[in-house]
């Protein structure tokens, strides 16, 4: 069966991301982006518009044609918003990437783009200048890029000495687009964590990203017990990397869509965090599952005021109803989980805004959307049956750039997209995520979540993290864990006694017989998600190991 969105279709506008954002008359001089180490540098709506045209008006004097990719290379800071809508609202298309990439990795980002003008801050030159050579670059289409004019280095000119002079930009226009052209043209190549090979480009249109604000911002205030104009003030944190999906909706275009201050953090350290939120008074969090890890195991969460949090949105990874429970019941604050992924803009479900969740669902179809759960078949499951989620809706990219085997591989003609993840469906259409499809350990034919394990895990007060992977042992997969122990336990606890604590509390197919590691951090991506490829690259080296040593006890 489809399931369908309970709530009624939004009227979604296809036209620029600009003339959405500022198409309506009057632009804020309000202060809206903060550097949350000096407030004093910021920038407000008003100020961010001409600083766009100018850079609208700098990369059309550069010769790029509609469809030419602009890519960032640099930490998060309160002008990525500038270049994120001067790309995009150009009609040119905006790429970000990772600053802790590698050279290969950047090679790769900028090769698979064709970028034809890279935005780097001032630090990260050194990585980016030998990947730009390699990737066909020259050094006259690189420009330095941050919240401070720089001297020349390296031959690197700074981005205000490309773009257009505060009289030029106010002449400029940005391109109109028809339905047709915010429906097709690429926005955005984001690219998807994915769980096998390099990382894929998505391409999102213009279209795509205001469907998901719409979405977002319905979702997000669907039940609050309050009509939305006269919903209260909010202030908001901008730690999520503005490379990524999750950070570009709400910092950049929701926050300015609700007039919601954001005070942008350059780098994610625990403390300062825990700070921010203290000093600006923190409203709202949007998260991933670590952060709620965090928040819950460390001792520093204690000595911060976090009273001013009232709202937590929290996805990107799988979420254990037990820690959501737990730190509601702590913090008193509602904590509410989504699903997303690239693919889909950002979100296409969420547990709406003013109900209190404690079964650990991820929520409903948010409006526009539909959803098909089927079997490894194809053939549709029934209601409460495990099944790999299909979405369909106005958020779903167009396709995977410069990548037809992989759009084809996830997107039917039919407009569905094949998300890898396994979930559940309740007969009131709220969903729970049980885990990615790619995931999944088959032992003994029986299928094991490692989100389920790792959830379990994280209720043992010795673990301050952990990371669950099927390793293959003389033609047998076992779940094995990774795990982080808490400081104050180390030399106290071993391994054997993780694996112990666990039997009782799963059934024995789930239990960790390919044996607990520990280690000094779970590898993950920025957005939170686990680095799948890297636990079972590890699974495979310790399976050679263990193998060599079972035959030499053999012998």
């Amino acid at each position: 069966m489809t399931f369908k969105s309970p709530y009624p279709d939004l009227d979604i506008p296809k036209t620029n991301i600009l003339s959405y954002l500022f198409g309506q008359g009057h632009v804020s001089e309000e202060p809206l982006w903060y550097d949350s180490k000096d407030p004093s540098r910021n920038l407000s709506p008003a100020q961010l518009l001409q600083w766009v045209r100018r850079l609208g008006f700098g990369l059309q004097r550069l010769g790029l044609k509609r469809g030419d990719v602009v890519m960032i290379c640099t930490p998060n800071q309160i002008f990525v918003p500038v270049a994120y809508l001067g790309t995009v609202g150009s009609g040119f298309i905006f790429s970000g990437a990772n600053p802790a990439y590698t050279e290969n990795e950047l090679v790769h980002q900028i090769s698979n783009t064709t970028a034809k003008v890279l935005l780097v801050h001032p630090k990260m030159l050194t990585q980016i200048l030998p990947a730009a050579a390699k990737a066909g670059v020259s050094k006259d289409r690189i420009f330095q890029f941050s919240d401070v004019a720089n001297p020349v280095r390296e031959g690197i000119l700074d981005w205000r000495d490309m773009i257009g002079t505060p009289a030029q930009g106010d002449a400029w226009q940005w391109p109109d687009l028809s339905p047709r052209e915010a429906a097709e043209t690429v926005a955005t190549i984001n690219f998807s964590s994915g769980t096998t090979g390099l990382p894929k480009g998505v391409c999102v249109s213009h279209y795509n990203l205001a469907a998901n604000v719409e979405q977002t911002i319905f979702m997000r205030y669907a039940h609050r017990p309050y009509p939305f104009a006269s919903r209260p003030q909010e202030r908001w944190i901008g730690f999520l990397p503005l490379y990524h999906a999750y950070g570009q909706l709400y910092t950049i275009l929701m926050a300015i869509k609700l007039a919601v201050p954001v005070y942008i953090m350059a780098e994610f350290r625990y403390e300062d965090f825990l700070f921010c939120i203290g000093k600006y008074r923190i409203t709202s969090l949007q998260i991933a599952p670590p952060i709620l890890v965090m928040l819950s195991k460390r001792p520093e969460t204690a000595r911060y005021d976090l009273r001013s949090v009232k709202d937590i949105l929290c996805g990107a990874a799988p979420l254990s109803r037990e820690l959501q429970n737990e730190c509601q019941r702590r913090f008193s604050v509602q904590i509410n989980q989504g699903w997303g992924m690239t693919e889909v803009t950002c979100g296409a479900l969420h547990v709406p805004g003013g109900i209190k969740d404690d079964s650990g669902s991820v929520g409903q179809l948010d409006p526009n959307c539909e959803c098909r759960l089927v079997d490894e078949d194809g053939n549709d499951v029934e209601v409460g049956k495990p099944g790999e989620m299909l979405i369909r809706g106005p958020n779903v990219c167009l396709r995977y750039w410069r990548n037809e085997a992989a759009t084809k591989e996830c997107l039917d003609d039919q407009g569905w997209l094949k998300t890898g993840d396994i979930a559940v469906c309740n007969d009131e259409g709220f969903f729970w995520i049980v885990d990615r499809k790619k995931e999944l350990i088959k032992v003994n034919a029986l299928q094991v979540a490692p989100a389920e394990l790792e959830a379990a895990l994280l209720e043992n007060d010795h673990i301050a993290d952990a990371a669950v992977v099927g390793i293959t042992l003389n033609g047998d997969e076992w779940p094995r864990a990774y795990v982080v122990i808490q400081e104050t336990s180390r030399g106290k606890v071993t391994p054997r006694d993780i694996q112990d604590w666990l039997a009782p509390r799963v059934s024995k197919h789930k239990r960790l017989v390919g044996g607990v590691v520990f280690i000094d951090e779970v590898p993950k991506l920025a957005s939170g998600k686990i680095q799948r490829k890297t636990m079972r690259d590890w699974a495979k080296r310790d399976a050679i190991e263990l193998e060599k040593k079972g035959a030499k006890a053999k012998l």
